[in-house]
């Protein structure tokens, strides 16, 4: 960089040792870098008021016949079979991993989030449509007693969460209302940081002999986490720098 600002003008003379007292005096680090994606929904009204709505979700305490569940899909996982054995860590060496593997297609995980007990409902499949969405709904329609007369379900506005098969499975299940986080706002959905615990613990050695090891595998994971499941610690002030954006654009948002 000291170089570059020579060479453009910018100074006559600087030595790296002084570029790296500036940058550090102002906290900058431009070698690091991290992926955003601009908004394009307007932080206006009704985007606050769909934020409020998912923190009133999250943090009131429910009535003993309510239930707030979050929904989504982890797509394309690939068992990818290695074609030689993992070794194991020894002394000074971690695990190794064979660089090649075997494609053995790919499999969908669809899971709900229940976001007071920590308890997930899964099941997977080969393909990704309202047909598997409304078998994970059944699932739900099974496990919620009638006593439950309303289940709140968290899910992307996306046309499988809204076709003409799941508003027909809507209307004969009036006691399950969706509710979409605004549009590229998916950390909202609390099934998203459970994506994150199974990839971690799951996924970071991906070799599986094929789809129906992989299946068996996040079959295995789900009821081991049941077995301890535990709710993440959400509140309205998740949302307070969300809202603190809205408040920056619109007027009237309290």
């Amino acid at each position: 960089m000291a170089r570059q600002l020579q060479a453009e003008g910018v100074v006559d003379s600087i030595s790296a040792q002084s570029v790296h007292r500036i940058l550090n005096s102002h906290r900058l680090k431009p070698w690091r870098h991290h992926p955003w994606l601009s908004p394009k929904t307007p932080r206006d009204a009704a985007f606050a008021a769909a934020v409020r709505n998912l923190s009133d979700l999250y943090s009131r305490p429910l009535t003993t016949h309510e239930a707030v569940l979050c929904v989504d899909e982890k797509t394309n996982l690939q068992p990818r079979t290695r074609k030689a054995k993992t070794l194991p860590p020894g002394p000074g060496k971690p695990i190794r991993v064979e660089d090649e593997y075997e494609r053995k297609g790919i499999l969908h995980l669809l899971a709900a989030f229940d976001t007071r007990t920590g308890k997930v409902y899964h099941i997977t499949g080969e393909r990704k449509r309202q047909i598997e969405l409304l078998q994970l709904m059944e699932i739900l329609d099974r496990e919620f007693d009638p006593s439950f007369t309303a289940v709140h379900i968290v899910l992307d506005n996306v046309r499988m969460h809204k076709g003409k098969l799941v508003k027909a499975w809507l209307a004969k299940h009036p006691r399950f209302q969706f509710h979409h986080p605004p549009v590229h706002c998916s950390w909202m959905n609390q099934v998203e940081q459970w994506f994150s615990i199974l990839q971690r613990k799951r996924f970071g050695i991906i070799n599986f002999a094929d789809k129906q090891d992989l299946a068996e595998r996040l079959d295995a994971f789900v009821k081991e986490w049941n077995s301890h499941a535990h709710a993440f610690r959400w509140s309205s002030k998740s949302f307070d720098k969300v809202l603190a954006e809205c408040e920056k654009n619109i007027a009237g948002v309290a």
